[in-house]
């Protein structure tokens, strides 16, 4: 996900829990005297309300308030129906796939969600082409037909086996025609849709409202009857709300400082908060400019991959709360490998300096790497400063590091201002593919051309043919060797997702889906230990 905000992500999420979770909460329904709701904290906000504008963290609130013909269920990556009563590829192909709707759907404003209500939410997703829509998860879209209310076929351009995959994430979020137009954003504070929960206020950078929708029809057990999302731009805030038992749950923003500080407590005796620990799907790498006279030369991305100590980086900087990375694609997801390792082994100045002889350069190399200060958290800054003591301690580099404002920062990359920069990455579905097709060919995530015939027009095309993934993943395999030889990206560290929360919260280890989304139907209160 290009914009993603969160200190970011798992052959799905795998949970490591530092403590049992466990427990059941009687809602309200079973006695009809007290509501049920849980207060979650977060620093990742929506940047928008609409999502055909949205390929970010905004994701988060429409997991739990619009429904998608697809989903992923609790401990598996595949697909499996939502609103849709079943889907698959109708060809060998995979170039036709056909849903059939589940009957009776209503939109929270009491409005049917036929097949005319999916074709329209996904038509205005073209038609609207907003700069940060998710318009480009459908790229192998050609058209969608509609041969009856409960039937939705969509015919791809080239195959596309990752097709039921985006089918499943919030960019394909099922909206009202009535409430949202086909051709401009829905204005507002407002949403209309079909999931767990309506959007009973909002208001911009402080809370969300959800109440549980009494017409939903899904495969969502919800377990609450009400949550309140709070938005914190400080996470140190939102810890010492957590505390003061303000609210139930940290999900995002969590520091590596404030992570050992939870766990320093536990060891000491404090149990009153509870740290979940789980796999992350987020990735930090480094992109280098082609364009540029000295990282374009595949000598001095080699070097540098050569002299990057990942193990230093995320133990001097992380606290060991993430961990180092190979490869673009991340642990836990299928087809990964340790490509970067297999080529260039443990850090070493001397091979990097046979690197840089071999190509005729015997001078330090001055380079410059750029960060965006307030993206990814505030560990960024100290990130690129060991990433320059570490490059500048070889002997063979000057290391310039700058940083820029987000809204700046992204025009930078995309003018092809910066030699070498630092991005993230957050899934949009839990697949090698998405690791790595996002990143090649002449239009790609990070703005800057990365011409690979090899896996753009032979890798990927093969692996999206391939229904099963787990045989997709040998074309992974040859792509991620071939990214590692060329050195253009050079993946740093994947992270962890630390979940702090009260000690009777349940429900927490089913919190994040396969994409690490909150699913916060789960949580409720425990009534007992």
């Amino acid at each position: 996900m290009f914009d993603r905000k969160r200190p970011l992500k798992n052959a799905a999420t795998v949970l490591i829990s530092t403590s049992l979770v466990a427990g059941c909460s009687a809602l309200s329904g079973e006695d009809g005297e007290e509501e049920h709701s849980v207060v979650v904290g977060t620093t990742s906000e929506p940047s928008v309300l609409d999502p055909a504008a949205a390929w970010d963290g905004s994701w988060e609130l429409y997991k739990n308030v619009f429904q998608t013909l697809l989903h992923f269920p609790n401990s598996s990556t595949s697909p499996e129906p939502d609103a849709a009563k079943r889907c698959g590829f109708t060809d060998s192909a995979s170039r036709v796939y056909r849903c059939t709707l589940k009957d009776g759907l209503k939109f929270s404003n009491g409005n049917a969600l036929d097949a005319t209500a999916v074709k329209h939410s996904i038509d205005r997703i073209e038609q609207i082409d907003a700069e940060s829509g998710p318009l480009g998860l459908l790229g192998s879209l050609d058209r969608v037909e509609t041969p009856d209310k409960r039937t939705v076929v969509f015919h791809l351009k080239k195959s596309d086996a990752t097709f039921p995959f985006i089918l499943a994430t919030p960019a394909t979020s099922l909206v009202d025609p009535e409430s949202y137009p086909a051709n401009s954003l829905r204005k507002g504070d407002e949403l209309v849709g079909s999931g767990p929960y309506t959007l009973e206020s909002y208001k911009d950078g402080d809370k969300a409202v959800l109440k549980k929708y009494a017409g939903y029809e899904g495969p969502a057990e919800i377990k609450n009857d009400a949550v309140t999302i709070d938005y914190f731009q400080d996470s140190s805030k939102m810890v010492a709300a957590l505390k003061d038992k303000k609210i139930d749950l940290a999900l995002r923003g969590l520091t590596p400082k404030q992570i050992t500080g939870f766990q320093e407590a536990k060891a000491n005796g404090n149990n009153s908060i509870e740290l979940s620990e789980m796999l992350g799907s987020e990735i930090r790498y480094l992109v280098f400019n082609p364009k540029d006279s000295t990282a374009g030369n595949p000598a001095v991305r080699k070097a540098v991959a050569q002299l990057i100590d990942r193990k230093a980086l995320v133990r001097n900087v992380y606290e060991r709360t993430a961990d180092p990375l190979y490869s673009m694609v991340p642990g836990g997801i299928t087809g990964h490998t340790s490509a970067y390792y297999d080529a260039y082994g443990e850090p070493s100045k001397q091979k990097a300096k046979e690197i840089l002889a071999q190509a005729g350069i015997s001078k330090k190399v001055p380079l410059t790497l750029w960060y965006t200060t307030d993206r990814y958290g505030s560990a960024t800054e100290r990130e690129f400063t060991e990433l320059k003591r570490q490059l500048e301690e070889s002997g063979l580099f000057s290391i310039t590091v700058k940083g820029r404002p987000w809204n700046s920062f992204q025009k930078g990359y995309a003018k092809g201002e910066y030699p070498v920069f630092g991005r993230g990455w957050f899934p949009d579905f839990p697949d090698a593919d998405n690791y790595i097709a996002p990143f090649v060919g002449q239009n790609n995530a990070v703005s800057t051309p990365y011409e690979t015939s090899a896996i753009t027009d032979d890798l990927l095309p093969r692996s999206r043919k391939e229904s099963d993934r787990a045989v997709a993943s040998r074309s992974f395999t040859r792509a991620q060797k071939i990214i590692a030889k060329d050195a253009r990206l050079i993946p740093l560290w994947q992270g962890r997702l630390y979940i702090a929360s009260l000690k009777d919260m349940a429900g927490v280890e089913w919190l994040l889906d396969p994409s690490a989304l909150p699913r916060v139907w789960e949580l409720h209160k425990k009534s007992s230990w």
